[in-house]
């Protein structure tokens, strides 16, 4: 089985949160990712909209383009309007050959708000995310017909964040729908992550690796702590440096066939946590728990 490694900028610049990176360059980002020996990166608020404009920074970096983030609002819109909002995403991706668009729900998310506590999030009844489930599959599709398909980003402070949330919407969603398994915020919504590779595994089609500090996730206050101040708390990490056995993890996924992409995401303060050297730290591991999984890593 094959595997490729990439990486999201998320580490040397978050866009949720300026003071962290925000005076970090788009040319430093790529550098040290390519630097630390990742092969793909996702995109991020710095990075240029058109493919014209994109392709020659990648190709001078000798570094491609492993998807990235679409803010969605398809719960709360209709197909028409979100088919418009992603159409010169798509487009740049198609061109720059990306596997796939991250589709992560942003109607209602308080995954941006420092002020929302963590138990304030948007929940939604069985009913509602039938619905909801019915018109991402119907996304989807229309999606993977244009030539560029999305995966579903389960994710903390989001409308589908637990494992509950994420089985109804699988149950209830075709299979048609892709899905992005990310252990960090599966982990962080108190999910089983091997148990959710199990019952999803045929739906994976791409993969963050995205490591918690259990001490900081343990330690929160869901009461009063946003998301963004888990954050800058430091709940997430890089494999190699944090709580999850991601070891045991590729291997899950693997006896699965999955093959793919691995993009390290981890979101955090780049003062104590310099981007290259945990850039480093995560491609060491991933090189490491590949091997032990049998997989053949794509340079």
């Amino acid at each position: 089985m094959k595997a490729k490694l990439g990486i999201a900028p998320i580490a040397w610049s978050n866009d949720d949160l300026p003071e962290l990176g925000g005076d970090v360059s788009l040319e430093t980002c790529l550098s040290e990712a390519r630097m630390a020996g990742f092969t793909g990166i996702e995109t991020g608020g710095k990075f240029p909209q058109d493919a014209a404009v994109l392709g020659p920074i990648l190709k001078a970096h000798d570094i491609r383009l492993c998807g990235g983030w679409f803010s969605g609002l398809l719960l709360d819109s209709e197909l028409a309007a979100e088919k418009e909002r992603i159409a010169q995403q798509l487009a740049t991706f198609k061109a720059l050959g990306a596997p796939c668009i991250v589709y992560g729900e942003t109607a209602g998310t308080i995954q941006g708000d420092r002020h929302a506590p963590l138990n304030t999030r948007r929940t939604l009844s069985e009913d509602q995310i039938k619905i909801y489930a019915r018109k991402m599959t119907a996304f989807a599709e229309w999606c993977a017909e244009q030539g560029m398909p999305i995966a579903f980003h389960h994710h903390m402070a989001a409308p589908i964040e637990t494992e509950q949330d994420l089985d109804l919407m699988m149950k209830h969603s075709g299979s048609t729908l892709p899905l992005l398994f990310d252990a960090g915020h599966m982990a962080f919504a108190g999910g089983d992550v091997l148990r959710v590779i199990d019952k999803h595994a045929k739906r994976i089609s791409h993969v963050h690796a995205k490591n918690i500090r259990r001490n900081v996730v343990d330690s929160l206050d869901r009461s009063k702590d946003s998301f963004l101040d888990a954050v800058l708390k430091g709940a997430f990490t890089v494999p190699g440096d944090g709580s999850l056995d991601f070891e045991t993890i590729v291997k899950r996924l693997a006896s699965h066939g999955y093959e793919g992409w691995f993009v390290v995401e981890a979101e955090q303060d780049p003062k104590p946590n310099p981007p290259l050297k945990m850039a480093q730290i995560g491609h060491k591991e991933l090189l490491r728990v590949m091997q032990a999984a049998g997989y053949e890593v794509v340079t």
